[in-house]
């Protein structure tokens, strides 16, 4: 294939990938390259991908998957960050309660006559 064919045909497709990093859906290849990854990239890297014929745009079911994969994590990430910064403090029954602390020995003094 000559270089400048095959550049432009990835420019070309570049050009027509309206999302700003599109989808793609690998394909099995003699490199040992595994079917069905889904994986999000450049436009730039999607159609090298496409046009080297390693991946192929995912499809809208294909999509809704990974994103709903990709919130999962997140939500999973987000709880394992929380987890860690968890505090537990032991508290006495006077610190819940200033007002029993404070009441003792608050009463008339001996000392008065």
């Amino acid at each position: 294939m000559d270089l400048k064919q095959y550049f432009r045909k990835i420019r070309d497709l570049e050009a027509t990938l309206t999302e700003e990093y599109p989808i793609v859906v690998s394909r099995e290849t003699s490199e040992g390259g595994k079917a069905g990854q889904i994986a999000e990239v450049s436009r730039a890297n999607a159609a090298r991908l496409i046009i080297d014929g390693r991946a192929a745009l995912a499809t809208d079911e294909q999509k809704r998957q990974y994103r709903d994969e990709q919130e999962l994590a997140k939500q999973a990430a987000e709880r394992a960050e929380l987890a860690k910064r968890v505090q537990v403090a032991i508290l006495s029954e006077a610190d819940l309660n200033p007002q029993v602390s404070g009441k003792r020995g608050s009463g008339p003094s001996s000392t008065a006559k």
